[in-house]
């Protein structure tokens, strides 16, 4: 197996995401997706929480809470991050998960290159999500 390049990127670190209400997030995220914690700290000098969450692929989400923090513009389409897509072996079995935590999805689509499947679904503050359906 070859070196990477020094100049080429290696995958995702993590993500960074803003809730308006961190425990109701930090609850979706941990009881709902069924992340990881791996470090949890308040910063006082911020007055916010940040919250390191683990993906089996060995990638994080950082969840922050910042007081007065403005909301998202996502409808329609705003520029920036358009949502978060999580890799699933299989959609039915998360959905069902969703449905338990009263998480509602959108009806299944295929994507027409790929032939996958996906659905979206929102986290509390209305961030899109998506589960990308690998198997």
């Amino acid at each position: 197996m070859t070196a990477p390049h020094p100049t080429s990127l290696l995958g995702v670190h993590h993500v960074a995401l803003i809730g308006s209400d961190y425990a109701r997030s930090k609850a979706f995220y941990t009881e709902v997706l069924g992340l990881r914690v791996l470090d949890e700290s308040y910063r006082a000098a911020r007055d916010s929480w940040k919250l390191d969450l683990a993906l089996p692929d060995g990638s994080q989400l950082e969840l922050f809470s910042f007081p007065g923090a403005p909301p998202r513009p996502s409808r329609p389409e705003a520029q920036g991050l358009r949502h978060l897509a999580f890799r699933v072996a299989a959609l039915e079995p998360m959905i069902a998960r969703l449905a338990a935590a009263q998480v509602a999805c959108e009806p299944i689509r295929t994507d027409p290159y790929t032939g996958r499947r996906f659905t979206f679904f929102a986290d509390p503050d209305g961030l899109p999500l998506e589960l990308y359906e690998i198997a």
